[in-house]
């Protein structure tokens, strides 16, 4: 994102959220790396949730991460 970034109304908005929300960060790092977040289940399952962020501070909604992991069936031996 580099530049791009910090012209982007929606990543303005979710600092403000966090910054609201009392989340400091360590602000250490190169700072233009997003993140994401995976539920991988067992054996042949797969992905049974992937996001990636488009944005800085996009955030994954936590019913979804639960619910794939609810899923996630156990590997038999």
């Amino acid at each position: 994102m580099m530049m791009s970034g910090f012209f982007r109304v929606g990543v303005w908005q979710n600092f403000f959220r966090a910054w609201r929300r009392g989340y400091s960060g360590n602000l250490e790092g190169e700072g233009f790396t997003l993140g994401g977040v995976y539920v991988i289940g067992a054996g042949r399952q797969g992905v049974l949730l992937e996001h990636r962020e488009k944005e800085f501070g996009d955030k994954v909604s936590l019913p979804s991460v639960l619910e794939a992991a609810e899923k996630i069936k156990p590997q038999a031996s």
